[in-house]
């Protein structure tokens, strides 16, 4: 998953507008904001999807789509539920769209597995799955969609920094200072995702030509599958024309002792 840098707070509001709860997931800490006049099951419902998400994406599961597709033999197919169907489409579009940029196989055969129907199919012995750059993402629009289905007319969901918000939820993003310490404010969100990624001194970003200095990239998009994955693809190339094609923007920010305002 990404190295993040960005927190969220709700905006100032009447207090008990909102309520909180946090869990252990997706390697992180994930937050889910709703109206303290929705039950809890709406939280619970929430955190059960992104569990749920988890369970099916993780590399590290040999029961997930992912650890199956990686233990079998090629030519083999897997059945797939219609999410992660979704989430294979678009990490094919972006594939694509990204001219191999954004690659889930981590360069293991990137036009080596295809869907067909209902299946996914591996082509050729070797090539691997790793969802870990757009699996997050998708986890939390997951999150989204169970808080609408149960009635939110607001939230949010913060997994260590790939978020979303809807509603009359309204985040402050916290760009974290790696070297010193503390945050600052540097945008609000409202009603879309924002993902950021931390790029070191030395880091493929870096030798592309940006400088060698720590530095954090956030994307911002109208889901957060799109903006986790996106940034991939704007560590290259922040003008990439896959980022409009799905209505989002990139921003570098220095960090450190030159931290100051987003770039």
């Amino acid at each position: 998953m990404n190295g993040l840098a960005t927190a969220v707070a709700p905006r100032a509001a009447p207090r008990g507008l909102w309520q909180r709860r946090a869990k252990p997931l997706l390697g992180t800490l994930v937050e889910v904001g709703a109206p303290c006049d929705i039950d809890t099951a709406a939280l619970a419902a929430a955190f059960a999807a992104i569990a749920a998400a988890q369970a099916r994406l993780s590399r590290f599961e040999s029961s997930s789509v992912v650890g199956r597709f990686n233990a079998t033999r090629a030519p083999g197919r897997i059945a797939l539920d219609a999410d992660t169907r979704a989430l294979l489409a678009a990490a094919l579009a972006l594939r694509d769209l990204s001219e191999g940029l954004f690659d889930i196989t981590l360069g293991s055969g990137p036009r080596s597995w295809s869907l067909e129907g209902d299946a996914l199919v591996k082509h050729r012995a070797g090539v691997t799955l790793d969802l870990g750059g757009i699996g997050k993402g998708h986890a939390v629009d997951l999150g989204i969609r169970a808080l609408r289905a149960a009635g939110c007319t607001g939230g949010w969901v913060n997994a260590g920094g790939d978020l979303r918000c809807f509603g009359g939820a309204s985040l402050a993003l916290m760009l974290r200072d790696e070297t010193h310490g503390g945050t600052r404010p540097w945008a609000r969100l409202q009603d879309g995702a924002c993902a950021t990624s931390h790029y070191a001194a030395g880091s493929r970003s870096a030798l592309a030509g940006r400088r060698a200095a720590t530095r954090h990239l956030s994307v911002v998009a109208p889901r957060c599958l799109w903006a986790d994955a996106l940034t991939k693809v704007a560590a290259h190339d922040r003008e990439h024309p896959v980022l409009t094609a799905f209505g989002a923007s990139a921003v570098w920010h220095a960090c450190g002792t030159d931290a100051g305002a987003p770039e």
